[in-house]
């Protein structure tokens, strides 16, 4: 496996002309060493869309990984995760992924199967293919038709809702 580092490289161009730009990529580390592998290589330069600062984190569909997730970024899991996320970004569960554990992210995407609840501070989606078996509490939330879930769900409230029923009433004890 090899990781690589990209940076821009400055082509030179005939006058009048732009100049043509393009992309060093120099790799960092790479397993045995094959004599056919050049250390540089030129590719050309895309005008993909800029990446998040987080970047996303995968675990792959063939993996089956126990622990805890938290930090920043966007967090997917396509394979098989027992423990908790809690991220900064978005969190998505792929469809036959499986996640057993307590989420909390901005927004929750849930195409696979959940066995635990979700805090989400501003959208939780369930996909057709999603399965949710725990409470769900977000600002809102969309449901897909064949989806299902069981369990408590709470959405709609925020801070400032909470804030103001709690000034005007007791709660009871």
């Amino acid at each position: 496996m090899a990781l690589w580092k990209e940076t821009p490289a400055p082509t030179p161009a005939p006058s009048g002309t732009p100049a043509a730009a393009s992309t060093t990529v120099t790799e960092l580390h790479k397993g045995p060493h094959n004599p056919q592998d050049d250390a540089t290589r030129r590719l050309p330069s895309t005008s993909a869309a800029p990446r998040p600062a987080g970047g996303e984190s995968v675990i792959a569909a063939e993996l089956t990984i126990e622990g805890k997730i938290s930090g920043g970024g966007d967090v997917r899991i396509a394979g098989r995760f027992k423990g908790d996320v809690i991220v900064d970004g978005n969190f998505r569960i792929d469809a036959g992924a499986r996640l057993e554990g307590q989420v909390k992210a901005s927004v929750v995407v849930v195409g696979g199967e959940l066995q635990g609840n979700i805090d989400a501070a501003k959208h939780v989606d369930v996909l057709t293919t999603g399965v949710i078996v725990g409470d769900v509490k977000a600002a809102s939330i969309t449901v897909a038709a064949g989806s299902r879930m069981r369990g408590h769900v709470e959405f709609g409230w925020d801070d400032k809702h909470n804030a103001s029923l709690t000034k005007g009433t007791a709660r009871p004890a």
